[in-house]
């Protein structure tokens, strides 16, 4: 059985105004391209590309290879069954995929470069401040682009008939989180904080006007950005307002620091975040600090969905790590859009598209069927509490549509 080859080109293109984005040390970039990069082939034969992108480098980089190994796993299973029969022949996979480095401009530069190369559909972008500028060219071109982990209402919102996710959207998220934050936590008094991201100040806007609806009142609305560690300044503000709870929008590599210092101030306050703080790596940044943070995640928890158990033991035998959050969700959209294939009996993007629009599959993370939007039908949200150094399920709360 033959796997597939698989080129990953670290793309180094150092932007500033990135969301979500790290630079890169120019030696280290340029490194890592001339090791990793490879010319891509064309669709040709019996092979298919398709590309997946994420942040490979930077402070995000832990969820950008968790992403592209879930999509991976899935192309590798379906070449060593010898391919998916599509229009009556044997298809095999490659995958494609490239460093936007969470920088919205890098991946607008990426989508157009898997439009050149005539990829049959893109599994990405991760960010939702990525995705969003990429689908505009991947709608343009008519190419499907199923997203793992972009929840901003906006990315389904623009009414592109080739986006969709595989996630509950910032929408559903925040108003779980703000309703969880009044009614369970007895937060009267809330704050909030954002990274100013697409992702971060998306699901802020949406927990606040949760929050609000359910009664509270936001003494503090302040920002960040998603490279800030220092949040001493914003946290003694905030700790002027006596707020029962701090809500922060962004990701793990910040939200960890927030949290210690939160602790060191004395700032009594719950602390609250979304699924981009409901990682592993947290616990590690934030260590012992990180007892009693709550947050949320699309989805059931990775051992609670219907494939989970089984995922989880072979994506740990595979890559030796253990999957960090988004993995079954990249894997799911890979295997859904080979599926639509198999149903259209064509790899055209022109004709699976139609059948993407009507998919019900039974995937890894649940049931996967899209509404009009794009956006999936009836995606839970779970929400976690730090125990004991551990993420521990509070509750699960069944999604609505918006």
């Amino acid at each position: 059985m033959t796997i597939a080859r698989y080129s990953l080109i670290a793309a180094a293109i150092l932007t500033l105004g990135a969301c979500g984005k790290q630079e890169a040390p120019k030696d280290v970039a340029s490194q890592a391209a001339a090791e990793t990069a490879q010319p891509a082939a064309s669709n040709s034969g019996d092979t298919v590309k398709i590309a997946h992108s994420a942040p490979l480098t930077g402070n995000n980089a832990h969820f950008g290879k968790d992403n592209e190994n879930g999509t991976r796993m899935a192309i590798d299973e379906v070449n060593a069954e010898g391919g998916a029969d599509i229009g009556g022949k044997k298809v095999k996979f490659e995958l494609v995929s490239e460093d936007d480095q969470a920088d919205p401009k890098t991946a607008t530069t990426v989508a157009q470069r898997f439009v050149d190369m005539k990829v049959a559909g893109i599994i990405g972008h991760m960010n939702s401040g990525t995705t969003i500028p990429a689908s505009k060219i991947y709608a343009d071109a008519g190419i499907p682009q199923i997203s793992p982990s972009a929840t901003a209402v906006a990315y389904t919102a623009q009414g592109f008939k080739s986006a969709f996710r595989v996630m509950s959207n910032d929408a559903q998220q925040g108003k779980v989180l703000g309703d969880f934050a009044v009614k369970k936590l007895a937060a009267k008094k809330v704050a909030i904080i954002d990274d100013r991201t697409a992702y971060g100040q998306g699901l802020a806007d949406e927990f606040e006007k949760a929050a609000k609806a359910a009664g509270a009142e936001v003494v503090k609305r302040e920002f960040t950005t998603n490279q800030e560690t220092d949040f001493n300044a914003i946290l003694t503000s905030i700790k002027g307002a006596k707020p029962d709870l701090v809500f922060y929008g962004g990701m793990d590599a910040q939200a960890a620091p927030l949290k210690k210092q939160a602790k060191k101030l004395g700032i009594a306050a719950k602390i609250m975040g979304g699924d981009g703080t409901q990682t592993p790596e947290f616990i590690k940044l934030a260590g012992a600090d990180s007892e009693g943070m709550v947050s949320s995640s699309p989805g059931q928890s990775k051992e609670s969905m219907p494939g989970g158990a089984e995922f989880l033991t072979k994506f740990k035998a595979k890559f030796g790590v253990d999957v960090n959050l988004y993995a079954p969700y990249n894997y799911d959209a890979t295997k859904v859009m080979i599926e639509a294939m198999k149903k259209a009996g064509s790899v055209d993007p022109a004709k699976y598209l139609p059948e993407l629009q009507k998919i019900e599959y039974k995937g890894v993370t649940g049931i996967i069927s899209f509404d009009e939007k794009g956006d999936i039908k009836n995606g839970p949200i779970t929400v976690y509490q730090v125990k004991g150094g551990k993420w521990e399920v509070i509750e699960v709360v069944a999604g609505e549509a918006k």
